[in-house]
């Protein structure tokens, strides 16, 4: 007698993906954001584990919109959970779907609209002689500003930095958040940005978690160059100590933030905001707002990208 053997079928999908450099337009600079541009048959738990794979900030799966009269329907994971928002998957979005021919344009300005899980997205891709030169977006925001924050002393201590370090006029600490709260700490120096070391221990032991933050936004005014307004940097409890992460998601919160204090007046205002340095990925983002003194607030964030990787995944 012939022993019965079992065979399985194994059918293996071949998923073409892209990763962009965002909000730089030097290679290997930026946040680095893959795509997946036709993910409609991806499961969810399928797209967690690929976005675990490729261990980036934020893999960005597009999906066929719920409506037709819109762009795509976006799905955006870290390595380790599904994120409502980050803004510089928008950008990567917009610049591959244009740049690989997903999507044709021919205006000088062009609307995308994106579906994101809980809001809709209204990008814009500018053509320059034909070709894309930025992408910006909008949101309005309902922020929440807490001005009551530990005492300049226990920030100190908490950002590894002196108190003569931290800035209290005109800028001050504030809690902001648009969706996600952050502890936003100005400082008087790019060094100081730079120097700051995370204590987890003073963190818990301080009030700061009380107000929901769970990261800490450094911001100055005090850059390396003329025409770039701010400097920032992210630190916190899930971040590495020698990690210096996208803001991008931050920056709705960063604008609802300035617009806090007294001295900036209702208007208009446009800042060039740079995260990290030549050694950690340097980005700039063009930040706008449109304060006008009321509950909400119109933030458009905006910048470059540059393509950088083209492949096949082969997902069983």
């Amino acid at each position: 007698m012939h022993p019965i053997h079992s065979h399985t079928t194994i059918i293996t999908m071949h998923k073409k993906y892209y990763t962009a450099d965002v909000f730089t337009r030097e290679l290997f600079s930026g946040a680095q954001i893959a795509v997946f541009p036709n993910a409609g048959n991806l499961s969810q738990s399928k797209m967690q584990q690929i976005a675990q794979e490729l261990n980036l900030s934020e893999t960005a799966f597009i999906l066929s919109p719920d409506q037709s009269n819109h762009t795509r329907r976006i799905r955006i994971f870290s390595p380790t959970r599904e994120i409502d928002f980050a803004g510089h998957v928008i950008l990567a979005v917009g610049y591959i779907l244009v740049e690989t021919g997903e999507i044709a344009l021919s205006e000088k300005e062009n609307q995308l609209v994106f579906e994101l899980n809980r809001q809709l997205i209204t990008a814009h891709a500018i053509l320059d002689d034909g070709k894309l030169n930025s992408v910006d977006f909008s949101v309005c925001v309902n922020p929440i500003v807490d001005r009551f924050v530990p005492p300049v002393d226990e920030l100190a201590d908490i950002i590894g930095l002196s108190v003569s370090d931290i800035e209290t006029k005109p800028l001050m600490p504030r809690m902001v958040s648009t969706g996600y709260p952050y502890l936003i700490i100005p400082v008087k120096s790019y060094a100081a940005v730079r120097k700051a070391v995370f204590n987890f221990n003073l963190w818990s032991a301080s009030l700061a978690p009380s107000t929901a933050a769970q990261e800490i936004l450094l911001v100055t005014s005090h850059t390396n160059q003329p025409t770039i307004d701010f400097h920032t940097r992210l630190i916190g409890a899930g971040i590495g100590l020698h990690e210096d992460p996208p803001v991008g998601a931050a920056m709705p919160a960063f604008a609802a933030y300035l617009s806090s204090h007294e001295h900036v007046r209702p208007g208009r205002y446009a800042y060039s905001v740079e995260r990290g340095t030549v050694d950690t990925r340097q980005s700039l983002l063009n930040v706008e707002m449109d304060h006008q003194g009321s509950d909400e607030l119109l933030v458009r964030l905006g910048g470059q990208a540059v393509l950088v990787t083209e492949g096949i995944m082969n997902i069983g």
